[in-house]
């Protein structure tokens, strides 16, 4: 018997959730393209679940007309892969912050990259801890005056792209708050993708880091300071579209188009490639002063997923030894009756 799925509207996917951010907040921004992207899936409504730790970015569920887990702090990924293994036909998002993931979530982070769960993960990245009113962060950059480093933080920071690639994800990407097109396009891309989808998104907080990415947001120099990667596509930057990335021995290097420079010398964007070499080194990039801060699908490759496999594993059990009962399993060997 075939099903019909509902055709949705943005509406749809709205709560009738009062909206709790601070007023001028990029979490706005974020659901908004979360909220326009969920309808154009193609996948039934009761099928999607938002799951979130703690802080600012994980009122999320509340506002996302889906299923949905306000978990807690850095266990997101935790009950996602839990939900995904008993579920796997669900399509499973985590909206969670730098701190929630990075800090007390770290390890979890790391292990569900690792394991290829087929679920999507959006980090919240504004650099500071919003919710608990402005420490700073895995995410800070050094020198950031908190409340909790008055004097300026000393710690070098986490580069989430790099760490999620260390970590084996197969899908990684940047987007920002504000750049509703390409975050949207980075969105549907995640959405596609089979296993683990890692997506950081550079957000604003405008009470306590306010301003942090304002150089990769501002019309007026966007166009010079991100790269926009675009699969088979040369690297090329700038608002004339005058500059461009060269490989020289191991390393990028900055270049300007003209005087025997021509889009041939400059590398073309695989995020295909079998080794992660090639996008950790498009991770770090905005790490180095003149160069730009690349937006969009770093690396995407296809490997099992974990759910898959458990699943597999299961039904091998289940053909060689029967289905087995629960009431066996627990009265077997040494038992007691507790009178």
């Amino acid at each position: 018997m075939s099903t019909t799925v509902s055709v949705y509207t943005k509406k749809d996917f709205q709560s009738s959730q009062e909206v709790r951010w601070c007023p001028g907040c990029g979490d706005y921004a974020v659901l908004a393209a979360v909220q326009s992207v969920f309808p154009e899936l193609g996948i039934p409504k009761e099928r999607f679940v938002v799951v979130s730790g703690i802080g600012c970015s994980s009122r999320f569920p509340y506002y996302v007309d889906t299923y949905g887990f306000h978990s807690i702090h850095g266990r997101a990924p935790a009950i996602a892969t839990g939900l995904k293994l008993a579920r796997p036909e669900l399509d499973v998002w985590i909206a969670t912050g730098d701190g929630d993931a990075l800090s007390i979530g770290g390890n979890h982070t790391i292990h569900m990259l690792r394991r290829n769960v087929g679920v999507k993960v959006l980090l919240f990245n504004n650099r500071i801890y919003g919710l608990t009113k402005g420490q700073y962060s895995p995410t800070s950059e050094p020198g950031t005056k908190a409340k909790s480093t008055p004097m300026g933080s000393i710690d070098r920071p986490f580069d989430p792209l790099a760490l999620a690639l260390g970590a084996g994800a197969t899908f990684v990407a940047r987007a920002v708050d504000v750049h509703q097109v390409q975050l949207k396009d980075v969105l549907r891309k995640a959405a596609a993708h089979r296993g683990s989808a890692f997506v950081e998104i550079l957000q604003n907080c405008n009470i306590f880091n306010d301003g942090t990415w304002d150089a990769l947001s501002s019309k007026e120099t966007r166009d010079d300071t991100t790269l926009l990667l675009e699969h088979g596509k040369p690297l090329v930057f700038g608002k004339n579209k005058n500059k461009g990335i060269r490989l020289r021995g191991l390393d990028f290097e900055v270049v300007s188009l003209g005087n025997g420079i021509s889009e041939a010398d400059l590398v073309v964007h695989d995020a295909q490639h079998p080794s992660p070499a090639y996008s950790f080194l498009l991770a770090r990039m905005a790490s180095r002063p003149g160069f730009p801060t690349p937006l969009g699908v770093l690396r995407e490759i296809d490997l099992p997923r974990y759910e898959d496999q458990v699943a597999a594993q299961i039904q091998a059990a289940i053909a060689r030894k029967g289905r087995g009962s629960l009431e066996a399993l627990l009265t077997a060997g040494e038992s007691w009756t507790v009178s």
